[in-house]
């Protein structure tokens, strides 16, 4: 969740030269969006590291630089802390700074044995100014780096040893004032990535840490330590044998993370939706008009010999999972599970080798669902990963992976990749029933054809049903409970809709499936309580149709105020809704990709209302990657 950012600067073949500081608050400032409540920067000038810190936002600490400047620097580590061992303070903000100043560190992840190394330097002398993991890290590195050898003093060689005795998932960057010219970086189960520049290199948490400053990017592995200079940088292992990243180009540009004109980032990616959809259906034919997914590396035998599908996703991505598995069941006949990946493996699940898992994470970095693909992994399933993230640490562990081209979310609700998602599941399930038989090839190329015509009906619902959406939003500001119905599709859309409004609005919303209102939530219907409800088509199961009309019906005679989302010529649920918003005809499994919509569109507007920040809600972070 921690943004972090590494810098090493010199003057550059064009004569131009980036300070430590602004890369850094650059870089910290497009992190944002993975959510912190502290913040902190640290560089090192004429031999001395120099920093600062503050708890809150980041616009805290521009001030506290700008009352207390730092020297002008070439290198430098930030940090936007996540709290995790310690409340949010000025003192538990990172960068931690130890062993008479000469040494600062930053850490994303959670260090578990971290009151076990405590103890130890504790009896050794040693004291500790804040109740974080981190700090003991930094005196742990501190001390392994002091014992070395006056001649052979190497921070990369002492920060093999350190990592060798942590435990947990840790990314790690330090700096000292003896090397001032490299900043050195682990990494076990936790994001970081390499920016490559001229005359200067990068770390980042991801991409978005340095994309106003280069295009050019390497991955880095598991357990890998990389030392960092101005003109260069070499990766080992912990026990510092050479390694070798993976270089990339980024494709996307700061723009593409910019608001583009909107109040919001999450108002902007509900209005990437159509293209993320449409991207993520891109170059997914061959010449002969069949289906073909590059990314999936499984042997084909081993597909078709599959008896059960496991979909392991936490959160907004578990709810794709839930849409996808009736596509999944209804395309391939197979039994199809959707798991909180949080609870995944602490049940024993059955799984073997014939058990696909479906990994779902739009940042690739998500540390419930990377546990429970090792754990799968360890049954012998082979696991798919639907990602969103190029090289992240979920689809380099997966046996395959089916990319979504959604772009950067940054906005904490996620919004476009929840579409891209159920958009490449829906491709998975129909290449997986094109390869075991389930349908023929024009009953497949008949549903890719109605796949493609969402992007256009997606739009429609943006250009025709918004602004009803944000009215009726605006007006309902002050409600206290917000209440969610939908049957088979409908019901994890209606699912995801309350959580949108949970998220962003802080107020009480549950989504429940319609069929369950008289088993009990029905008594929470009170006059003026709002109802969402959508609507299954009248052109699908039409049994599904009138049961969820005979809901409305219900739930208004009980003084229920009714917001239903239907189908364009549904006028069956007029006459018992207080409001109806139309969305476009489409096949019952498509459906949700136009009926979520307007749901994130009242969540956004309602928030908005309130006078909430709807990009950075409380107490939430975008990429959730500790357990």
């Amino acid at each position: 969740m921690c943004g972090i950012v590494g810098y090493v600067g010199s003057e550059r073949a064009d004569g131009r030269k980036h300070t430590a500081l602004n890369v850094i608050l650059e870089g910290l400032r497009r992190l944002e969006y993975r959510g912190y409540d502290s913040a902190g920067v640290a560089v090192i000038a004429d031999g001395e590291v120099e920093y600062r810190k503050k708890a809150g936002k980041l616009s805290n600490l521009v001030g506290e630089l700008e009352e207390h400047p730092l020297p002008t620097s070439n290198i430098g580590i930030g940090h936007t802390r996540w709290a995790t061992h310690g409340g949010p303070s000025d003192v538990n903000a990172h960068p931690h700074v130890v062993d008479g100043g000469k040494l600062a560190m930053i850490h994303n992840g959670i260090i578990e044995n971290f009151s076990e190394i405590k103890r130890e330097l504790s009896t050794q002398g040693e004291s500790f100014v804040s109740e974080t993991d981190t700090e003991v890290a930094a005196v742990l590195l501190a001390r392994t780096y002091d014992a070395q050898p006056t001649d052979q003093k190497d921070l990369t060689v002492a920060m093999q040893d350190t990592c060798r005795r942590l435990e947990g998932a840790f990314t790690l960057l330090a700096v000292h004032a003896d090397v001032p010219d490299r900043v050195v970086a682990a990494r076990r189960n936790s994001p970081l990535v390499i920016g490559l520049g001229e005359g200067e290199n990068f770390l980042g948490s991801d991409v978005s840490g340095f994309i106003d400053y280069t295009r050019r990017a390497v991955e880095m592995g598991q357990d890998q330590i990389v030392t960092i200079t101005a003109d260069d940088y070499t990766i080992v292992d912990f026990h510092g044998s050479p390694a070798e990243g993976k270089p990339f180009d980024i494709e996307w540009d700061a723009a593409a993370a910019e608001k583009d004109g909107y109040p919001s980032f999450m108002e902007k990616e509900i209005h990437d939706q159509p293209a993320a959809v449409g991207d993520t259906l891109l170059g997914r034919l061959d010449e002969n008009g069949s289906l073909t997914l590059d990314e999936i590396k499984i042997d084909e035998a081993v597909l078709r010999s599959i008896d059960k599908i496991v979909v392991i996703a936490c959160g907004t991505a578990a709810y794709a999972g839930q849409v996808a598995r009736y596509a999944i069941e209804h395309w391939c006949r197979i039994p199809t599970e959707v798991e909180l990946a949080h609870e995944f493996r602490y049940r024993d699940p059955i799984v073997n080798e014939k058990t696909l898992v479906v990994a779902v994470s739009q940042s690739g970095e998500t540390m419930d669902t990377l546990m429970a693909v090792r754990h799968a992994q360890e049954q012998g399933a082979k696991v798919v990963a639907i990602c969103n993230t190029n090289g992240s640490t979920i689809p380099r562990e997966a046996d395959a992976v089916l990319y979504t081209h959604a772009g950067p979310e940054i906005a904490v609700a996620s919004t476009k990749a929840f579409l891209a998602q159920i958009t490449a599941a829906y491709l998975l399930g129909l290449y997986l029933a094109q390869l075991r038989g389930n349908k023929y090839k024009d009953e497949i190329a008949s549903l890719l054809t109605e796949l493609e015509a969402m992007p256009a009906k997606i739009q429609r619902v943006l250009d025709e049903v918004e602004p009803q959406v944000k009215e009726l939003a605006s007006g309902m500001k002050d409600a206290g409970s917000v209440l969610f119905l939908g049957r088979h599709v409908g019901f994890p859309v209606a699912m995801e809709g309350a959580l949108k409004l949970k998220e962003i609005a802080y107020i009480h919303a549950e989504g429940f499936a319609a069929g369950e209102l008289k088993h009990g939530p029905i008594a929470l219907i009170d006059q003026g309580q709002p109802v969402i409800v959508i609507v299954p088509s009248p052109n699908g199961r039409d049994s599904l149709h009138a049961k969820v009309v005979s809901n409305i019906q219900e739930i208004r005679a009980r003084g229920a105020e009714t917001i239903v989302i239907a189908e364009e010529g549904d006028e069956a649920v007029r006459e018992f809704a207080n409001h109806v918003l139309h969305v476009p005809a489409a096949p019952t499994l498509l459906q949700p990709l136009l009926a979520t919509v307007p749901l994130q569109i009242f969540a956004c507007e309602l928030a908005g209302a309130k006078g909430y920040d709807v990009d950075q809600p409380r107490n939430l972070a975008k990429s959730v990657t500790v357990e």
